[in-house]
């Protein structure tokens, strides 16, 4: 099948996401959102997902001849709700014969909260520089999966590290180091986000310790950056995010596509062993 434009009219985008407790679905079209779902069903994302999109495809009037893409988030997140998503996204893609785009759910949560950011901010503080952001899920045992994005405000959307889970506390510290080493790269803003809100802290060991910066003339710069913001995973920015893909000629492959579990690297899988040891 040749492959049509997400930007064309015609077409839409058919975006799902169950990484999370939240049973995201959207409809994209061209750029814009047409219409979205989310709805908090943890432990029965296998139970709705069906019933979710149908009900949403009927309400926007977007029959299933009109959808172009099968866009889903492909995760880290809970491994039994990524798989929820990416098996009824295959499925669908593989019955309408459609094509399939997996998006990183981390990088769907930093674009949605960056989206709304700039759609609420002010024209002067949207300009005013870089900004990181640091979406977060709970991998327990002081684990996140998280990755690094920088966004401004002239569309510039940048991926600064890759997703994985990591030893967060270890993470954050070397963070507060490369910042302190190298002020001038520090971002105007670092947006860490998560369900709650708290997480960052959480996984700190306790509030207020996000702020707490290496040692020298740099600290303050450091701390003065830092903010927490509770965001719920949005599907349409699933959508957004797999028509940019699908407009630079990029698809998976339906079969062989699978969700992204990450995994810690071999050194921080033996530090969090030994903690554990210790621990007994």
């Amino acid at each position: 099948m040749k492959m049509g434009s997400s930007s064309d009219k015609k077409f839409a985008t058919l975006a799902l996401d169950t990484s999370t407790a939240m049973l995201a679905v959207a409809i994209t079209r061209g750029g814009e959102i047409v219409g979205r779902s989310q709805s908090l069903a943890e432990r029965n994302h296998s139970v709705y997902v069906s019933s979710r999109m149908k009900e949403l495809m009927e309400e926007c009037a977007v029959p299933a001849a009109d959808i172009g893409i099968v866009a889903v988030g492909q995760g880290p997140g809970s491994y039994t709700g990524v798989r929820i998503a990416v098996t009824a996204a295959k499925t669908l893609a593989w019955i309408w014969g459609k094509p399939l785009v997996g998006v990183s759910s981390l990088e769907a949560m930093a674009y949605g909260f960056w989206r709304e950011r700039l759609a609420t901010a002010s024209a002067a503080r949207a300009d005013a520089g870089k900004v990181w952001i640091v979406p977060l899920m709970d991998a327990r045992r002081g684990q996140a999966y998280c990755a690094c994005f920088s966004a401004a405000a002239d569309g510039e959307w940048r991926r600064e590290e890759a997703d994985g889970i990591r030893l967060f506390e270890n993470w954050f510290e070397s963070l507060e180091e490369r910042l302190a080493a190298d002020p001038g790269q520090t971002p105007r803003e670092i947006w860490f986000l998560s369900e709650t809100g708290e997480l960052t802290a959480k996984l700190l060991g306790g509030e207020g310790r996000i702020a707490v910066a290496s040692q020298g003339a740099s600290a303050s710069a450091v701390r003065s950056v830092c903010r927490e913001a509770a965001w719920l995973l949005d599907a349409a920015a699933v959508g957004l995010l797999a028509e940019r893909r699908f407009l630079r000629g990029e698809a998976d492959d339906v079969h062989g596509f699978a969700p992204n579990y990450t995994q810690l690297t071999e050194a921080e899988a033996k530090l969090n062993a030994a903690r554990t040891e210790s621990a007994r």
